[in-house]
């Protein structure tokens, strides 16, 4: 085995592939941009090498100073993750070059299923089955139609290059062909640099079910099972289990031969993910994934494997650690992905400072993989994703038990996240009964992502007491004078009983809440109701808060004005407003196309003097792997644009201006 391991990736990847190498005795180098040299994935190393400046083209996507942090840490191997180079031959050959074990695949397996086309085809000479479609080589836009025609609607049209739901759309009509075409290649060509497209029949309820192999040196290739990543949002995964629900033997050991198969066919070594998507009528060869896959540990937690360990001794020129007939499948488990993002708008990534970041603790069936911590900011640089809940059980539904508490113990505040959109996924009757398909979350939308109710009063009470506590926490104390009634934290007033009236209001609705101290506790009075309450922070870091009588702990956070609280499984983001200053404030984005988000312009679609529609696409913003197309607010005339290509833009920065309405 190889004694030392550079880890060329960040975040919860570079965590996570350092625990299982510094069991294994081997010593762990991260790398890090000028945005991560506090990242916890720095700290979780033996030793860390700077590589360069935020942006991942000039530092995690930078073959050189990767090599050079190699050469300089004296690494004998280098582990490129998953994300990032890990599908990039020619950084494997690089790193061969240099002298260094390369933990993956032969680059000329990557060439092979780098491309969706040329792996098809591939796969269709291997005898694996793939969709009706065309993946050739003339990507005339007639001749794309063409073929689409053949194909039939719906259909969809997918970048050749690259995944997680980039450069895709799926197209009903013949009519909509052409500007579905147009935005799958801008899209392609700005997160991959290849604008190339294949087109395949779109199956209307398919199940995305992918299937884990390893191979090694020595002749043998197995595999460990399949899951079930069906539950996306924009054709990008949100929760996945092992094993598929409902998945029969017949079935189950089919895929797995046909993955095994598709393994073989491209000479691969080490870890890999075949794709499928299926429904009633069979199953069909999606693309293949050559690198170890985020979802990973579920596959851990059925099968006792820890997969970077085979990944590690497969590199280092070990056979594989068990045969085929070895490898069992035990119990059930469920992994659901905490992103920095808001449902509420489209899931648009969102960026700042951890406030909090409180998650469950691992023990019996629950692990957590992360790379953030409580004061860690979320860069608008890499993936929004905060951590990922791994829960295992003897049966799906006691693991699903597992993950709905998890999820319930955990707070996020400082950015919107998807934290309550997983409990009402994990909590779905159709989720519950298992065996969804990919569009369950679009066609469950008024459910899953229903805007939230008016706070009850419950809320607004323990919001409120969470402000009094925070406020007694951060109050001066006299320690010359302890026992004077003028430094005590109690809000203790003279011959009065203290009173305070706070100014809360949620989603831009004022929720005024009134306090009268009574004794020990306060009289609160909000939302029509009159609760009887008091609170005190835990050991934990929770608030103990007791109304009526009923003790229950709560999550509090609070950064300025901006409140967090997350209550009975839910999360709630209440503002304490200060009255004068919102007397004065006005919204000046009216007239303008602000930036929804900071990131970097790669389209302007706008010029002055211009007649636009509501909804006209003017600005091509892309931030945090996401393209955003910023329509116009409203019918009008350009009056100026305040944007260029190649220009970084901050959240709120004008775009477009108009001209005044007469």
């Amino acid at each position: 085995m190889f004694p030392s391991l550079l880890i060329a990736n960040r975040g919860e990847i570079a965590v996570r592939i350092a625990r299982t190498a510094r069991r294994m005795g081997i010593e762990t180098i991260a790398v890090f941009s000028d945005a991560d040299a506090g990242a916890l994935h720095v700290a979780a190393a033996d030793r860390a090498v700077p590589i360069g400046p935020a942006p991942a083209r000039e530092s995690y996507l930078h073959i050189p100073r990767i090599l050079d942090a190699a050469r300089r840490a004296g690494a004998a191997a280098i582990h490129p993750g998953y994300g990032f180079l890990s599908e990039n031959a020619e950084f494997a050959e690089a790193c061969a070059a240099a002298g260094l074990v390369w933990v993956g695949p032969p680059p000329a397996a990557m060439r092979a299923m780098g491309s969706k086309s040329a792996a098809k085809a591939l796969m269709e000479q291997a005898g694996v089955p793939v969709l009706p479609g065309y993946h050739g080589a003339d990507q005339d836009p007639e001749v794309l139609a063409a073929h689409a025609a053949r194909t039939g609607f719906p259909l969809l049209i997918k970048a050749v290059a690259g995944g997680g739901g980039r450069g895709m759309r799926v197209v009903t009509a013949p009519a909509a062909f052409a500007p579905a075409l147009a935005a799958a290649r801008q899209e392609a060509a700005s997160a991959f640099g290849d604008d190339r497209v294949l087109i395949e029949r779109y199956l209307q309820r398919p199940r995305h079910i992918e299937v884990q192999v390893f191979a090694d040196t020595h002749g043998n290739a197995v595999h460990l099972f399949e899951r079930d990543c069906s539950a996306q949002r924009r054709h990008q995964k949100v929760m996945e289990e092992a094993p598929a629900p409902g998945l029969d033997p017949a079935r189950r050991a089919a895929m797995g031969q046909a993955a095994v198969a598709c393994a073989r066919a491209v000479g691969y070594v080490g870890a890999g993910t075949v794709e499928f998507v299926a429904d009633a009528d069979g199953f069909f060869f999606l693309e293949m994934n050559t690198r170890l896959q985020v979802e990973h540990p579920v596959t851990e937690a059925i099968t006792g494997f820890d997969l970077v360990e085979w990944q590690l001794r497969v590199a280092a020129g070990e056979p594989l650690p068990a045969a085929q007939e070895a490898i069992r499948c035990t119990g059930h488990a469920i992994e659901a992905r905490l992103y920095a993002e808001d449902p509420a708008r489209d899931f648009a990534p969102s960026i700042g400072r951890l406030a909090m970041l409180r998650l469950p603790a691992a023990g019996e069936g629950v692990r957590v993989d992360t790379g953030f911590r409580t004061g860690d900011t979320v860069s608008v640089h890499y993936d929004a994703m905060l951590a990922k809940l791994i829960c295992h059980g003897p049966t799906r539904a006691e693991a699903l038990a597992r993950l709905r508490r998890a999820l319930a113990e955990s707070e996020i505040a400082g950015v919107a996240s998807n934290l309550d959109l997983l409990a009402r996924i994990a909590a779905h009757p159709a989720f519950v009964a298992g065996g969804i398909d990919t569009g369950f979350i679009a066609r469950e939308a008024a459910t899953l992502l229903a805007p939230q109710a008016a706070p009850p009063a419950d809320v607004l009470a323990a919001a409120a007491l969470g402000v009094l506590t925070q406020e007694a926490e951060a109050a001066p104390a006299n320690p010359a004078d302890p026992w004077s009634p003028w430094t005590q934290h109690d809000l203790w007033w003279l011959n009065l009983a203290p009173e305070r009236e706070l100014a809360l209001v949620a989603a831009d609705t004022p929720c005024p809440v009134r306090l009268r101290r009574e004794g020990a506790a306060w009289r609160i009075e909000a939302a029509d109701a009159v609760r009887v309450g008091s609170a005190a922070r835990g050991a934990d870091g929770r608030l103990a808060v007791t109304l009526d009588g009923v003790r229950e702990n709560a999550g509090f956070a609070r950064d300025g004005a901006r409140i967090t609280l997350r209550w009975r499984g839910e999360t709630w983001a209440l503002t304490l407003s200060d009255p004068v200053a919102a007397a004065e404030a006005e919204d000046e984005s009216g007239g303008r196309l602000v930036a929804p988000i900071p990131g970097q312009v790669t389209a302007v679609l706008a010029a002055p003097g211009q007649t636009v529609v509501r909804g006209e696409v003017l600005v091509v913003l892309e931030a945090m792997k996401t393209v955003f197309r910023l329509g116009a607010p409203a019918d009008g005339v350009v009056a100026e644009v305040s944007c260029r290509v190649g220009e970084t833009v901050e959240e709120g920065q004008a775009l477009v201006g108009f001209v005044e309405p007469a």
